[in-house]
């Protein structure tokens, strides 16, 4: 029901973007040997984070176990570097890894890191992303209630950053909760406000996600040809 491997994309494109947006600081006498270094251990932290990424699209635990070196590797770099916008999105980073690996506690525990990290920086599509991806583990855990409590604080935060992508998911993760909790109707209006944000911005797999979503509560519902319609969009 959630398109959980889209959510480290998203934070390694989150990432990569807050990156490569940080200005190189201009060299001045005073401190020159402290920002050099600083500057240094900042482009170092950078590779080290792409290779990470590389590890992860391989696909498999152990390159995902891998990919969790090379971002521990990373986040040591933005520490020393002083970058707590590059620490936060590492932070969040770990934590998808390890939810996908099924290591949820350690997933919160780095969350948990991350998030006061991004308020702090100002990066409220960062903490967006990562209340979403809290959210998510809650759900997953079975804790409904404060799955959305996470995703009702993620939510203004995406529409204010303009972040339709994240908006979009956090939406169909909505749904999902209250699908499980028996709310089918509500669980429609959410995917409903999902759908057109998934193909606005095209992403094609979050689409099918969401038309295969719909098509379960319709199930659900004892609406076969309307979840077999459903279906049959979200099949190709």
């Amino acid at each position: 029901m959630f398109d959980r491997a889209q959510w480290f994309l998203a934070g390694m494109s989150l990432a990569l973007s807050v990156q490569l947006s940080q200005p190189v600081a201009a060299a001045v006498p005073v401190g020159k040997t402290v920002q050099t270094a600083q500057t240094n251990s900042n482009e170092a932290a950078k590779k080290v984070f792409e290779e990470a990424e590389k590890l992860y699209q391989q696909g498999t635990a152990d390159s995902k176990k891998s990919a969790i070196v090379k971002l521990e590797e990373a986040l040591k770099l933005y520490r020393e570097a002083g970058d707590r916008s590059g620490e936060a999105v590492t932070l969040t980073s770990i934590g998808l890894v390890y939810s996908q690996l099924g290591e949820k506690q350690k997933a919160l525990e780095y969350y948990s890191q991350s998030l006061p990290l991004s308020r702090a920086t100002g990066d409220r599509g960062g903490e967006a992303l990562t209340l979403t991806s809290i959210g998510l583990v809650y759900s997953e855990l079975g804790e409904k209630q404060k799955a959305l409590e996470y995703y009702s604080q993620s939510l203004p935060l995406s529409r204010a950053t303009g972040d339709r992508r994240v908006e979009a998911a956090t939406l169909s993760n909505i749904g999902s909760v209250y699908s499980d909790l028996g709310e089918k109707q509500k669980a429609l209006e959410y995917y409903s406000q999902s759908l057109p944000l998934r193909r606005a911005t095209g992403d094609r797999g979050g689409e099918a996600v969401t038309l295969n979503n719909i098509g379960g509560v319709y199930y659900q519902l004892g609406e076969q040809q309307k979840a077999l319609e459903y279906y049959s969009q979200s099949l190709p």
